[in-house]
């Protein structure tokens, strides 16, 4: 019986192995810059919404600090602890920028339900010249992580911050207007719950795939039942089984799979041109391949557990 394993490491350009370090300093350099200056001002206009807002964008630059920490050690190399290196530290981060994102949405709502219960009286103009300052700088902080966004969950975790962070500043601009000319100042907090729910619902997918990718489930983009018929539809390949796929981070898959081929190890050509295939066409950058002629029962050990 002839047992042959092949592995890709791959020499393929990683997805989402562009150096967002640039972004994520002029990010924190700004976000910080701001928090001072909206809780001074806060304090100054007696604006609780300010004071309140400065908080939250703490929690976020501590979110786009835990993202670049795990974007600079998804680069680490691989070592004989960690032989996949530390890639996967991009899915903690997402998990936790989602998990902060929700929390900072619950401490905003309780200020928000506060202020309903009784009001309080707001320079409305300082409010909004702030709040204006607020949605130049996340706006700008979230269109540097925009592109990498679509590839990279982490990358996305720091955008959502800072697009959450700009509707959160315009809804501000919203109120302090309205309260200028109306002397309404319950619209400050309503303003504030609308957004806390489109923030939710945009967080919603973030924390949702980060737990996924954490179980190591199926990274959403990619069709496990494609694979499987692909794989099954090699010549010489009789059956298949110990098929799992997972994601390394968040922009990186890994594959491992036992084919059952009779005739044995077809040859270095024929595992290189299956290994291209899975990366480029289903997106599954490590792939780690075992021939089996099939002459005994293999059965994946988490079959019956």
């Amino acid at each position: 019986m002839m047992h042959r394993s092949s592995h890709s490491q791959g020499n393929h350009q990683h997805p989402g192995s562009d150096n967002h370090g640039r972004a994520f300093v002029i990010a924190i350099v700004l976000n910080i810059t701001f928090v001072v200056v909206e809780f001074t001002y806060g304090f100054i206009a007696n604006s609780t919404a300010l004071m309140a807002d400065a908080g939250h964008n703490l929690s976020d630059v501590l979110g786009l600090a835990l993202a670049a920490g795990a974007s600079i050690l998804a680069r680490k190399a691989a070592n004989e602890r960690y032989t996949y290196g530390l890639r996967s530290s991009s899915i903690l981060a997402a998990l936790a920028n989602a998990m902060l994102l929700l929390i900072a949405c619950g401490a905003i709502a309780w200020e928000a339900v506060q202020r309903f219960l009784q009001p309080p009286v707001v320079a409305g103009l300082t409010v909004t010249l702030v709040a204006v300052i607020g949605v130049i700088i996340n706006g700008f902080s979230a269109w540097l992580f925009m592109k990498g966004s679509k590839g990279d969950l982490n990358i996305r975790g720091a955008y959502l911050h800072m697009a959450a962070d700009a509707a959160v500043s315009a809804g501000v601009v919203i109120a302090g207007i309205a309260m200028i000319f109306t002397g309404w100042y319950w619209l400050d907090p309503a303003v504030s719950l609308l957004i806390v729910g489109v923030v939710i619902m945009s967080t919603w997918g973030l924390l949702r795939d980060s737990v996924q990718l954490a179980l190591s489930a199926v990274p959403p983009h990619i069709e496990m039942s494609a694979i499987d018929a692909y794989l099954r539809d090699q010549p010489g390949v009789t059956d298949i089984h110990d098929l799992h796929i997972w994601g390394l981070s968040t922009t990186e898959s890994a594959l491992t799979v036992h084919l059952v081929m009779p005739c044995g190890y077809p040859g270095d050509a024929f595992m290189d041109d299956i290994r291209e295939t899975l990366n480029t066409r289903f997106s599954v950058h490590h792939s780690t391949i075992q021939i089996e002629q099939g002459a005994t029962r293999h059965a994946c050990s988490l079959e019956d557990t």
